[in-house]
């Protein structure tokens, strides 16, 4: 059971609808849904929430929207948005939300093999990459409704569709369509981010979200209502679980953030109580908050240096499943309350009760320094065809390092050559086919095959090594798990991003990018002048830091050449998924001649 809700019924049988029901009934004042609006926030309860949903849904009927039909949308993290995919998922049909930084090739080929009829853009920015694919003949594409009226030209607009939903809805025809939706029915498709290769389209269900959130909100205990700040892509599983289905099962309120690059200042001011970050966000954040530490007068560094100490203590006791004792336990208090709850507060993460990581390797070196401040930022693991988490650490019961353990209903073992496989409730129907039907990613008994190697241990914990796919094969035929080299040489504050190569070779190579806020911060204390990566000091720094790495790692994992980039690596310039994560294909194939002069230099 949740811990601040009441289910209106056999978890197996429930649908999102009839969440939002027991929502606008059990607390219509609530508040649901938050967006910035001018210098405030404009907010509407779930009862408002309800009536909207409502409207919307006319609206799309009238356009022709059909049960069970694809509609495709672009927008950043705003009200119409979230309120969309809910509308939609009322009438039956199926919100898939597409990348905002898809390239018209990649919009094309989503349009073609979900068969979508309509799709629903933010502004001018989309509309330059979805005008060619409703000129194609054969994409299927018919219609654009466009959210920025100024912009929308010849098509639609998001408020002629809410007018004539005013006009059209209609009580019992609202009621009638939600009430046939099914547990089972699709409640969206997610194109998986494209890595390598076209993206898929996973198939998930009503039923299996639903009962992922309820095992996920048993295993982390969740304060009662705590709000969520929505800002990574609603095309990215863990956002949609997390900003808006999670949301819908608690009933807890969402603070929607349009732009990522204002996270920040938006933590800052609501002090969330939760916090949900890919690794680079930890680690931008880490890096910044880092870079404020240092230029700190030395007395007060030494302070904080001494009450960092004091909490990854407390956090160590706590990892082991210990009580700390009563002396550390004090100063830990003490430490926090003078110290880093007043640093915390700046950046509006003095509140935090669950703080969390997914979607990729989080750097043990990162999940260090926040626990020098008390914060356990925890790891979970999962994919979009488990619709979404697998396993977790608890902020009670973790193992930093590792990805957790299996939610409950969910099975977890490892293949002889280490691959993971799951089984259970949340896997998904399968991968959506151009012609509309699934081809299902399980085996015979039920196993899905995940792609990613690691091992559990003898208390249940998962422990990632890499995409199974990513493993570097040297000459020598060694095996090599590049997450791991990269990981460690990121433990330098200076190192920002970095990609080994080295498959089929006899040794392996780095490209290395630095971290701008660190370097600059760095730079400065050394009074270096002008681009830190144009300066000889902070690039033999960059050398000892590859050599600090190549210690703690075994020959073969051993860097034995590097080359420091001057740009960074971000998904509009291609490096990297709207997630975050290395496209290794894409940057091997950018940056083939720096990689050959490392082996040939």
């Amino acid at each position: 059971m949740t811990t601040s809700t009441r289910l209106p019924g056999d978890p197996a049988d429930l649908t999102f609808p009839a969440l939002l029901l027991r929502n606008a009934e059990d607390h219509p004042d609530l508040p649901a849904l938050s967006w910035r609006e001018g210098p405030g926030w404009s907010t509407l309860t779930w009862a408002e929430v309800r009536r909207e949903v409502a409207v919307l849904a006319a609206g799309y009927a009238a356009l022709g929207v059909r049960r069970g039909e694809h509609v495709l949308m672009m927008m950043a993290n705003r009200p119409e948005h979230w309120l969309s995919d809910l509308a939609l998922v009322h009438l039956g049909a199926v919100p898939v939300t597409v990348y905002g930084t898809s390239a018209p090739e990649q919009i094309a080929h989503i349009a073609r093999h979900s068969r979508a009829r309509l799709a629903v853009v933010e502004g001018a920015r989309e509309l330059v990459r979805w005008e060619p694919a409703l000129a194609d003949a054969a994409v299927p594409l018919e219609r654009l409704v466009v959210v920025e009226a100024a912009a929308a030209g010849p098509h639609g607009t998001y408020a002629a569709l809410r007018e004539s939903g005013t006009r059209a809805h209609r009580s019992d025809a609202f009621e009638k369509a939600w009430r046939a939706v099914r547990a089972t029915d699709p409640l969206t498709v997610v194109y998986t981010s494209g890595t390598t290769g076209d993206p898929k389209g996973v198939r998930l269900t009503h039923r299996g979200v639903l009962l992922n959130g309820i095992a996920l909100d048993e295993a982390i205990g969740f304060p009662p209502f705590a709000g969520h700040v929505c800002y990574l892509p609603f095309a990215h599983i863990a956002e949609r679980v997390l900003g808006i289905y999670l949301p819908l099962l608690r009933a807890s309120p969402v603070h929607l953030c349009a732009d990522p690059a204002r996270i920040a200042a938006i933590a800052a001011e609501l002090r969330p109580q939760q916090f949900f970050g890919v690794p680079r966000v930890w680690e931008k954040l880490a890096a910044s908050f880092g870079a404020a530490l240092a230029a700190l007068p030395e007395e007060r560094r030494r302070a904080v240096e001494a009450a960092n100490e004091t909490a990854r203590a407390h956090v160590a006791c706590r990892e082991r499943g210990e009580r700390p004792p009563d002396d550390l336990d004090a100063a830990y208090r003490e430490a926090r309350e003078k110290v880093l709850d007043p640093l915390l507060a700046r950046v509006g993460l003095d509140r935090l009760l669950w703080a969390a990581s997914a979607a990729a390797p989080m750097p043990v070196a990162v999940t260090r320094f926040w626990a020098g401040f008390g914060l356990v930022v925890v790891d979970a693991w999962g994919l979009t065809e488990t619709s979404g988490v697998v396993t977790t650490n608890g902020p009670r019961t973790f193992r930093i390092g590792s990805v957790g353990r299996p939610l409950r209903g969910m099975e977890v073992r490892t293949a002889a050559d280490g691959e993971i496989l799951v089984r259970g409730p949340f896997v998904c129907e399968g991968y959506l086919r151009a012609d509309g039907g699934v081809d299902d990613v399980r085996d015979a008994d039920g196993w899905l095959a995940t792609g990613d190697v690691g091992r559990l241990d003898e208390d249940g914990y998962l422990w990632m090594t890499d995409r199974k796919k990513e493993l570097i094969v040297t000459s020598t035929g060694k095996n090599v798990a590049p997450a791991l080299v990269e990981s460690t040489l990121k433990e330098h504050p200076l190192i920002g991003q970095a990609l080994v190569h080295g498959d089929g070779r006899s040794y392996l190579v780095a490209l290395l990018v630095l971290d701008p806020e660190s370097a600059a911060a760095w730079a400065a204390a050394r009074g270096i002048e002008g681009d830190p990566a144009a300066s000889e000091e902070v690039r033999r720094e960059v050398a000892r830091a590859v050599e600090t790495a190549n210690a703690r790692l075994n020959r073969t994992e051993q860097v034995k050449r590097h080359l420091l980039l001057t740009e960074e690596w971000g998904p509009e310039t291609g490096e990297l998924t709207p997630s975050l994560k290395l496209r290794r294909r894409v940057i091997r194939e950018k940056y083939r001649n720096h990689i050959e002069s490392l082996y040939t230099g």
